[in-house]
């Protein structure tokens, strides 16, 4: 009894990545699960799919599951000496690579093992939902772009060159995969090819197009679809502990991403305030209110990086109601109250003459604040564009 007790306890203050961690993605959970059960564990897997769609918790979950010394048909214990390792990001046959550059700590020949402080960091606290810039941030990348480079590709070979300290599985989880240098995707593509006995590779991506059909080719698809919102909502409840309210709003504006609807319920944001300054920005840009546009532009600039890409996004979120609307396809229209009424009425304004102009210019202008543009001409620009374009 004292040792089920204790055992509990341990599992209750370190950080977990097991299946039940995870919100949502059953049948991906269930397709993993049976992988191990039927001995079929492919030694290549590409986990693929959207931002905030559980692809890095789901591969930690899948490794220590698979190297977990007294696994249930559901999950890993959680508290045995591999989980404990695991729960850490400590394991020794458990390596990591993911996109880095120089930075002021390290300002020459990054190597990924030179950041897994902060790796072991930007995990837990994120629970493994995060995006790319999260990471460039974390380990102060400023502007730059990053790339997992030749050098990480060479050491990663020599690692698994060598038998596994203490499970049955080395596995290698490939963070980003699409933002490998060419030259390393040549010798990830060998290794793939001939892989080193008990050797489990887990690549990780969101954008299939920019990765080479020949590691495409060689990998086993794992497809992750967006979350639902009762998903998200569910999640949200048992990642944050926020009230079914919080929940409920922030699945609105996330649009499937848990990634992105973490940080609302993080930062407080509030779906009715985006709302407001949205029906306000696009009745001064009506009214050609120059005075007013210039004063947004200011306040906007002044809200932070963060809260002006949340605003893009929401406005994106917006367009793609209408358009939605405009092809008849309002049942689809993910919203509900003052919202959806003003909405129903904006629909006119946003149709096939614009929505392509209105669509790219929100893309570009959160492309533009990822690399610390200057947020009031941007938003004074896009102004001045919507001032013309609602008159089409």
């Amino acid at each position: 009894m004292a040792a089920l007790f204790f055992s509990t306890f341990i599992a209750s203050i370190i950080h977990q990545m097991r299946f039940s961690d995870i919100p949502g993605q059953t049948q991906i959970k269930d397709r993993l699960r049976r992988t191990v059960k039927e001995h079929r564990v492919s030694h290549a897997q590409l986990f693929l799919g959207p931002q905030g769609s559980g692809k890095l918790p789901m591969a930690l979950a899948y490794a220590q599951f698979i190297n977990c010394h007294n696994r249930t048909e559901e999950d890993s214990c959680g508290v045995c000496p591999s989980c404990l390792q695991y729960s850490k990001l400590a394991h020794p046959d458990l390596h990591f690579l993911y996109p880095i550059a120089t930075t002021k700590e390290f300002d020459s020949k990054p190597m990924s093992t030179m950041f897994l402080s902060h790796w072991r960091k930007i995990v837990p606290e994120s629970k493994g939902f995060f995006t790319v810039n999260d990471w460039y941030e974390q380990i102060g990348m400023e502007n730059k772009q990053g790339l997992i480079n030749t050098e990480d590709c060479n050491e990663l070979i020599r690692k698994l060159s060598y038998t596994s300290y203490e499970s049955e599985y080395k596995v290698m989880i490939i963070w980003m995969i699409e933002k490998i240098h060419h030259t390393g995707a040549n010798k990830i593509l060998k290794i793939l090819e001939e892989p080193p006995d008990k050797t489990l590779f887990l690549l990780i991506a969101e954008q299939q197009e920019l990765m080479l059909p020949t590691i495409l080719s060689r990998t086993q698809l794992v497809k992750f679809p967006r979350y639902s919102d009762e998903e998200i909502e569910l999640g949200l409840i048992a990642l944050k502990g926020c009230s079914t309210e919080e929940a409920r709003n922030a699945r609105f504006m996330a649009d499937g991403n848990m990634t992105e609807a973490l940080k609302i319920v993080e930062d407080g944001s509030s779906h009715e305030d985006l709302f407001i300054v949205f029906r306000d920005w696009m009745r001064v840009c009506f009214r050609k209110d120059m005075q007013t546009a210039v004063k947004m532009a200011s306040e906007f600039n002044s809200s932070g990086r963060e809260n002006m890409k949340k605003f893009l996004l929401y406005s994106l979120r917006i367009t793609r109601f209408c358009t939605l609307n405009n092809f008849g396809l309002g049942d689809y229209v993910n919203t509900e109250g003052e919202e959806m009424k003003f909405i129903n009425g904006f629909t006119p304004f946003i149709n096939p003459k614009n929505v392509h102009l209105f669509a790219e210019e929100f893309n570009d202008a959160v492309y533009h604040i990822e690399r610390n543009a200057n947020g009031s001409l941007l938003f004074l620009d896009i102004s001045l564009k919507a001032m013309k374009w609602l008159k089409m």
